[in-house]
């Protein structure tokens, strides 16, 4: 169940609290070759499941940044923002890819606010997300991304 907000003063007081958990969502090959068709990255890891069998990873994995831009939607389970004229992705702080994220593996995101602070006309928050895939004992994304919402 996401956490909602109402009105952007109230982001200040989840600072520290862990938000939850979003829905697992697989991981297919027909996403990551869109993503490599957008980007231009076509590395072999990414879009040649054959090849990748024999790879460092034994299957193909999903682009790190294919990971990361999973980032909106996700976390559109875990935090539903009210009272608000818009919202704007700002920016990371930081990025890390610690594990992959293979083919046909389940996905989800977690998310913890670590800020906020009042800017003109609004708020930033500052959100700890980790990406985690399912089995795996290491995370295959962290990062503190940074959103502005504006009354």
């Amino acid at each position: 169940m996401a956490t909602t907000v109402q009105g952007i003063e109230k982001f200040h007081d989840l600072v520290g609290q862990h938000l939850g958990y979003s829905d697992w969502h697989r991981i297919e090959q027909e996403q990551i070759n869109l993503f490599a068709d957008a980007t231009g990255d076509h590395q072999w890891i990414h879009v040649d499941p054959e090849r990748a069998k024999d790879g460092p990873f034994g299957s193909a994995i999903a682009h790190g940044y294919l990971t990361l831009s999973l980032a909106p939607v996700y976390l559109g389970e875990v935090l539903v923002v009210q009272g608000t004229t818009m919202g704007v992705n700002y920016g990371c702080n930081k990025v890390r890819f610690p594990a992959p994220v293979p083919v046909g593996s389940n996905l989800r995101l977690g998310a913890a606010v670590a800020g906020a602070e009042d800017v003109a006309g609004g708020v930033q928050v500052m959100l700890d997300l980790t990406f985690e895939t399912e089995g795996s004992t290491k995370p295959s994304c962290v990062a503190q991304v940074v959103y502005r919402y504006f009354r």
